[in-house]
C-alpha cells in the first residue's frame, strides 16, 4: 500500500540508518518499489525467457537433448549398429564395408559431433548461469523486501500501541 509523502530516500534513512545513495542499486531498487507501492517483476525464468535469442533457445534444446538418456541410448544403438554393419554384415552379402576397422569415418564423424556439440552446450551453460545470477539477484531483493515491510510494520504497530497507551492515560 503506497502511502503519501513516502520516498525511497526517507525509507533509507528510517529503516537502513543510511543515505539512499550510499545504498547499493538493488536496495535502491527495492526502496523505490516499497515507496511507489510496486511489486517486483518478472521472475528469473521470465526475465531470461523474455530476452533469449533463437541461438539461447536451439542451445538450451540442444543441450536438454544432448544430456538425456535417450541420447545416449539412441546413440549406443547407433554406433553398435555402424560396428556391425561395417564388421560383419556388409561381408555376409559380399559387399566391401565401407568404414572398416579401426572405423576411421566413425571417429571422424563423433569428432566433429563433439567439436559442434561442446561449444553449444557450454553456451546453455553460461546461460543457466546467468539465469541463476537473476534468480539470486530477484530472491535477495525479495528477502530484502520482506525485512523491510517487517521493520515498517513493526514500527507502525509500536506508534498503534504507544497511541493506545496515550489514550488510557
Amino acid at each position: 500500500m503506497h502511502e503519501p509523502g513516502l520516498t525511497a530516500e526517507k525509507l533509507a534513512e528510517d529503516l537502513l540508518g543510511r543515505h539512499f545513495a550510499e545504498l547499493e542499486a538493488e536496495e535502491q531498487r527495492v526502496l523505490a518499489r516499497i515507496a511507489a507501492g510496486t511489486v517486483i517483476g518478472l521472475d528469473a525464468e521470465e526475465l531470461a525467457a523474455a530476452h533469449a535469442s533463437y541461438g539461447d533457445r536451439l542451445a538450451d534444446r540442444v543441450a536438454a537433448v544432448g544430456g538425456s538418456w535417450g541420447f545416449i541410448i539412441a546413440f549406443g544403438v547407433v554406433l553398435f549398429g555402424w560396428i556391425a554393419i561395417n564388421s560383419r554384415l556388409l561381408e555376409d552379402f559380399g559387399l566391401p564395408a565401407f568404414d572398416g576397422y579401426p572405423y576411421i569415418f566413425l571417429n571422424l564423424m563423433l569428432s566433429m559431433l563433439a567439436a559442434i556439440q561442446a561449444p553449444v552446450i557450454m553456451m546453455s551453460q553460461n546461460r543457466q548461469s546467468a539465469k541463476d545470477r537473476i534468480a539470486a539477484r530477484h530472491d535477495y531483493e525479495v528477502n530484502l523486501r520482506t525485512q523491510l515491510e517487517i521493520i515498517r510494520l513493526q514500527r507502525k504497530f509500536d506508534r498503534l500501541l504507544a497511541r493506545l497507551e496515550e489514550g488510557r492515560r
